[in-house]
């Protein structure tokens, strides 16, 4: 039989926290002690008064009494316990401590955050959690920006993922300015972690400790450890994720649910030219899609999405090569991220959540974040949701209190609790709707003709733009910018105790309206070297084309000999094909554009849907990044648009040999 046993005065505030005991309000020459019996855990209180003989009920009216006269001169502090220390357990842990409680955090995996920081990587913190965050602690919120990569002041949205043509722009920078309130930032979940964990301090987080049971004693609440130590206080607060335990002791065992996709996510050492302008895209397809944002440092976050079976494993090719196939024609901007991560690099795994309850707890005990509501990661919300609710727990508890303190009443947590649960319901059900609608949009999503067309089967040879693609993006249209404003900002209005301003810091381009509106002033904004790669398996080029964008005065000169006149842009292109003098490509405006010189067999752009057309002779035609050019029709003279990042030199080998890797992957396309 293991035990565990507390001698304490009967005032709980001001009694301390160690490392193995925890404060419990007890009658004085009395202890209380925990007990398993069996296979079955239980935790059974048992009164032993020194000398004397007396029941439970006669020490609770004495702990009652002694509170009450205690009362008047101070309130009391509760002695909350949170099971599960990641971003929800720990905000709330933060919050309360602000608020006077006395908190123990259990968490049976600090290092790991339960796996989060390896499988999940960065998180984004909207706008709103930013704020619910300030609103608990301005300083660790001033550190959690600081640490952050800023994405809501640039260009965010959905895109196609084979043409990479934009489909839809998310404003979230507006609603946050209109607000007062901080702008998106995407931060490593270790980071956070450490930066919440290191506030809350290290004398409240338990570390080896995994909540298993509990027990609502109705004045009291007791949690027993997997190591067999027990503790009780005066709530308890589920924060141990999808998994949890305690959710599975309030309501019994529930199945997760799976959203029918699994998700492999990596890490690049890889900065694309347009990062000052695009802070996170999510790339479409049908029944899967790709997520890529940028996280700071140097890197980039993806996250590729494929429908299919759960419990799924990889063949001995690897996630890499699996990917590379499911993504195949995807455009440049998915392929090179894959292709610069490293296969030992790239995690999988299936993705659930939970429908949430009406119910979010009984008694003394609820449930907060992912344990009541784990949502899809499509709106990048569910961190946010609970950073939300640990606030929100937080002032309900604090206004029990004071509640109590003016009328010199006992302290209704359940109440407090239930106000809790009224305040959130409604706010995350409608945002856990939109994180599994935004999936089933991806599923049925259809940028082309492609499949049902009985006798005009012969039209998915074309790329001709899905009907649905077109209606859908007509309302999103319209939805898009009063969802983000109410997601973004709806909660604001409900913080106590923090100003509505903008950081100083916090500014967008003076160009994101007219990006938002001009798609090709968003491209010519791109900074980065534009190269022609050689494509395709009958090229007789093997070398990339360096175009430089210096000057506008000197065109390049594509032909079958070199040509004096033109001694330092002369490029020879040795192909039956290619006349002597085939083509000018000329830098202007911030784009480049290509002129046939009335060459024999033409020249040919295919376009980033596929479109193949033959360039008019003497008339400038406009290239973009992903086009392909073909000097002459036998495909001997085919070239890929690249953008590649302009930096001053490679900062290291590695980074060489990944540029490499991408350039010699578009030479077998």
């Amino acid at each position: 039989m293991a035990s565990t046993m507390f001698c304490n005065s009967v005032n709980p505030s001001t009694a301390a926290f160690s490392r193995t005991h925890f404060p419990v309000p007890v009658y004085k020459n009395s202890y209380i002690e925990f007990s398993r019996y069996d296979h079955c855990i239980n935790c059974k209180f048992r009164t032993r008064i020194i000398g004397q003989s007396r029941n439970l009920t006669q020490v609770k009216a004495a702990v009652a009494e002694s509170l009450t006269n205690n009362g008047d001169r101070e309130k009391k502090k509760l002695t909350i316990l949170v099971a599960g220390g990641g971003i929800g357990g720990l905000v709330f842990a933060l919050a309360a401590k602000r608020k006077g409680f006395e908190v123990l955090v259990f968490e049976k995996d600090m290092t790991a955050i339960r796996g989060e920081g390896l499988y999940r990587g960065p998180i984004q913190i909207q706008s709103n959690a930013l704020a619910a965050l300030e609103a608990i602690d301005l300083d660790v919120a001033e550190e959690v920006m600081r640490a952050g990569c800023v994405t809501g002041d640039r260009i965010n949205g959905l895109v196609d993922g084979i043409s990479g043509s934009w489909y839809i722009k998310f404003d979230t920078f507006t609603p946050a300015a209109e607000k007062g309130l901080p702008v998106t930032r995407v931060i490593s979940r270790m980071t956070l972690q450490q930066i919440l964990a290191h506030a809350v301090g290290n004398d409240i987080i338990l570390n080896d400790s995994n909540v298993i049971d509990f027990m609502d004693h109705g004045d009291k609440v007791s949690v027993m450890l997997e190591n067999g130590q027990c503790y009780a206080g005066d709530v308890l607060v589920g924060a141990d994720g999808i998994w949890s335990k305690v959710r599975k002791k309030l309501f019994g065992p529930q199945e997760a649910i799976y959203s029918g996709y699994t998700c492999y996510t990596g890490t690049a050492d890889y900065v694309p030219a347009d990062i000052e302008s695009v802070g996170y895209r999510v790339f479409l397809g049908h029944k899967k899609y790709f997520v890529s944002s940028d996280v700071g440092d140097g890197k980039m976050q993806w996250y590729a999405f494929h429908m299919e079976p759960s419990g799924g494993e990889d063949g001995p090719q690897g996630k890499k090569e699996r990917l590379l196939k499911i993504f195949e024609g995807w455009c440049d901007n998915v392929i090179d991220l894959m292709l610069a991560t490293d296969d030992e690099a790239i995690l999988r795994r299936d993705i659930y959540d939970r429908t949430p309850t009406f119910t979010w707890g009984r008694g003394r005990v609820t449930l907060l974040g992912d344990s009541v509501h784990a949502m899809q990661p499509n709106m990048g919300q569910g961190g946010c949701m609970a950073i939300e609710d640990a606030y929100q727990l937080a002032v309900e508890l604090e206004r029990a209190c004071n509640k109590s303190f003016e009328s010199k009443t006992p302290i209704d947590i359940v109440s407090a609790l239930k106000s809790y649960e009224s305040a959130r319901r409604l706010r995350v059900a409608i945002i856990h709707r939109m994180a599994r609608s935004a999936a089933m949009m991806a599923s049925t999503y259809n940028g082309y003709l492609s499949v049902g067309l009985g006798p005009l089967s012969f039209l998915t040879k074309f790329p001709i733009p899905h009907p649905g693609r077109v209606v859908r993006r007509f309302f999103i249209d319209l939805a898009m910018p009063l969802m983000l404003n109410w997601v973004l900002g709806g909660n604001s209005s409900k913080l106590e105790g923090r100003s509505p301003c903008c950081r100083l810091s916090d500014k967008a381009s003076d160009q994101l309206r007219t990006w938002f509106r001009d798609n090709d002033a968003l491209e010519r904004a791109m900074n980065g070297e534009w190269l022609l790669v050689p494509s395709g398996s009958e090229t007789v080029v093997s070398q990339p084309i360096y175009l430089s964008r210096s000057d506008e005065n000197e065109p390049y000169l594509i032909g079958s000999e070199s040509q004096e006149d033109f001694p330092r842009t002369s490029i020879v292109i040795p192909s039956a094909q290619v006349s002597k003098m085939h083509a000018h490509i000329r830098y202007k405006d911030g784009a480049f554009y290509l002129i046939d010189l009335r060459s024999e067999h033409g020249t040919y752009i295919t376009d980033n849907e596929g479109r193949r057309y033959r360039v008019s002779p003497n008339f400038p035609a406009r290239f973009r990044p992903s086009n392909s050019i073909q000097f002459g029709s036998d495909k001997k003279a085919t070239f890929r648009v690249k953008v590649i990042r302009s930096t001053p030199k490679k900062n290291s080998e590695k980074e060489e040999e990944e540029e490499g890797e991408i350039l010699q992957a578009v030479q077998k396309i």
